[in-house]
């Protein structure tokens, strides 16, 4: 992709890391859509850009993708498409309500497909079209008190992996994002009861994954790799060690980072 500014939309862009990435990209000159549950804060991230459209996206609801990509886009083509829209919960497994396992779900993968879905058409149409998804190092092995959590973020990190293979013949490339904790209030306060915070720490604030966002648009062509980008020191050094060091290996680190 060239540094010409493009188009971008991004789901979550209320607050965290999805508002981090909005405004960088609308400081650069990009026209950028910013879509989240919570209308007022999009609208108020927006105010005063007029390169900037907004507006409320449930990405559970996958006619409220076409709607929002059909106000955003129009007849044209969409540059990049950040599925960042999240949610958690942590704590004992069994000791979580169903509903909420469930919403987990719905919104970390159900709403991640129905993006890509909508999606689709748009990037074809684009020079070298972008789909990044949000996902995590918790979808580098289970973790206990994130059970469910990490079991949405490795989903995406395997649709990111079947995608990114499937839509080459479309021109359009799939790509990750995998931070490890970040300074947001879906942490600080949906996370509290995380086992692994204790010992690792927050390390990361949304302007990190947004640079990092911006990287990843603007990647020149290279010798084949992962489709997946670590963000942050920490999360290198665990999706190395994983990669290298055998199940039983790995499963020894994460309980001890789980005491």
């Amino acid at each position: 992709m060239t540094s010409t500014p493009g188009s971008i939309l991004i789901t979550g862009a209320g607050r965290g890391i999805g508002r981090a990435t909005a405004e960088l990209f609308l400081s650069r000159g990009w026209r950028v859509g910013l879509y989240d549950v919570d209308a007022a804060a999009v609208a108020e991230v927006a105010a005063g850009h007029p390169r900037a459209v907004h507006g409320s996206l449930d990405v559970r609801d996958l006619d409220a993708w076409q709607a929002a990509l059909a106000k955003f886009c129009g007849d044209g083509g969409l540059d990049v498409l950040v599925n960042n829209a999240g949610v958690l919960a942590s704590g004992p497994f069994a000791a979580t309500e169903a509903a909420t396992h469930r919403r987990i779900v719905d919104v970390n993968v159900t709403g991640v497909v129905h993006g890509a879905l909508a999606g689709h058409p748009y990037l074809r149409r684009a020079r070298r079209g972008l789909l990044l998804n949000l996902c995590s190092a918790s979808a580098l092995y289970g973790q206990p008190t994130l059970a469910t959590y990490g079991a949405t973020k490795a989903a995406v990190k395997s649709l990111t992996e079947a995608l990114e293979l499937e839509w080459r013949g479309d021109g359009v490339r799939v790509r990750s994002l995998l931070p490890l904790f970040v300074n947001t209030e879906m942490v600080t306060r949906d996370g509290r009861g995380m086992a692994p915070l204790k010992s690792l720490g927050v390390r990361l604030g949304p302007d990190d994954v947004a640079a990092a966002a911006w990287r990843v648009v603007h990647e020149r062509r290279r010798l084949p790799r992962s489709p997946h980008r670590t963000v942050g020191r920490q999360t290198r050094v665990l999706a190395a060690a994983s990669a290298v060091s055998p199940d039983w290996a790995n499963r020894l680190v994460v309980a001890r980072l789980a005491r």
